[in-house]
């Protein structure tokens, strides 16, 4: 079992790798008393601890975290993980078949939101 120390030092290699420098330093620099204990926990949960596991891809997990903010309506969230997805490897085709499946699984109104999310998104990175 590593240390919280460990998976911080982990979580946050793994946030940069997938997210971005410029993502990261500007959470980095939002932070405050209020927070900072959040802004940890993800980092060493969620990127220390999840998205270094061995037992799936990169491309993969953006799949599942692509579908996972459809279903919850995160479309905040979605933007950011767009990017991501495309930051591993995902092409912008292989990001419409996934919100396409969504359209099924979380609904049509979900998918045309995500779909208009993607789209700004993609022709952001033109």
């Amino acid at each position: 079992m590593s240390t919280d120390e460990e998976r911080h030092a982990a979580g946050m290699r793994t946030r940069r790798e997938v997210l971005g420098d410029a993502h990261v330093d500007r959470a980095e620099a939002r932070k405050d008393a209020f927070t900072t204990d959040f802004q940890d926990l993800i980092t060493r949960y969620a990127w220390g601890e999840i998205w270094t596991r061995p037992g799936l891809d990169r491309k993969t997990r953006s799949c599942i975290t692509l579908t996972a903010m459809v279903a919850g309506g995160h479309l905040d969230e979605l933007a950011m993980h767009v990017r991501a997805a495309l930051r591993n490897g995902l092409t912008p085709e292989e990001i419409k078949e996934v919100l396409l499946q969504t359209a099924i699984y979380c609904g049509v109104p979900a998918a045309n939101s995500a779909f208009a999310v993607a789209q700004r998104v993609l022709a952001e990175q033109e």
